[in-house]
């Protein structure tokens, strides 16, 4: 007996305009003011003989301040949602606006009722388009190829969150850029904040 079943077409317009509906942000990454606009991603580290992890950050782009990180075994809502609770007690509540690629954690449907939970609008990059996650991915480039390829290759866990946690600092204190009026991310974020 031979079956031959006959898959559905795609709608690829259809599903193009979704993309384009999902993302509230439409990669404008300059925000007036802190809390309005907070991006995040995961990125995968590793340390010793080929153990690996995951790095969350949630980065406010206004000045892109890191205001939380965490790191986790895998990519997981929960994972995500720790994260996103670190950066609540920094700042006391979560951006009206949160913008993320397409990954499992943050298409999941606990990740979807945290956010309508705490009256956030989920942004969503289409599939494959880094540029509409510009920021974050720049962050993640500057933090790999600007502070891990100039450290020492951590060898144990904690060295690994001893790095990270350098790094972040260093991005937050001590970087500084032109677009933010020549300020660290820290000094421009509290210079709106004040």
């Amino acid at each position: 007996i031979k079956a031959d079943i006959r898959q559905p077409r795609r709608n690829r317009v259809k599903e193009q305009q979704q993309y384009l509906e999902d993302n509230v942000l439409h990669r404008q990454f300059a925000p007036d003011q802190p809390n309005k606009v907070w991006v995040t991603d995961t990125t995968e580290l590793t340390y010793g003989r080929g153990n690996k992890v995951r790095l969350h950050a949630i980065i406010d782009l206004y000045g892109n301040y890191a205001l939380s990180y965490l790191i986790s075994p895998t990519e997981t809502a929960k994972d995500v949602i720790k994260a996103f609770e670190l950066a609540k007690q920094k700042t006391s509540r979560l951006a009206p606006l949160i913008h993320t690629d397409r990954g499992s954690a943050y298409t999941s449907r606990e990740f979807s009722n945290y956010l309508i939970q705490n009256q956030c609008v989920h942004s969503m990059s289409a599939p494959g388009t880094l540029a509409d996650n510009a920021v974050i991915e720049r962050w993640w480039c500057d933090f790999k190829h600007l502070w891990l390829a100039h450290q020492p290759a951590p060898q144990t866990y904690d060295q690994l969150l001893k790095l990270v946690a350098e790094g972040v600092k260093y991005f937050n204190t001590v970087e500084i850029s032109g677009k933010r009026k020549n300020l660290t991310a820290v000094d421009y974020y509290r210079s709106e904040i004040a």
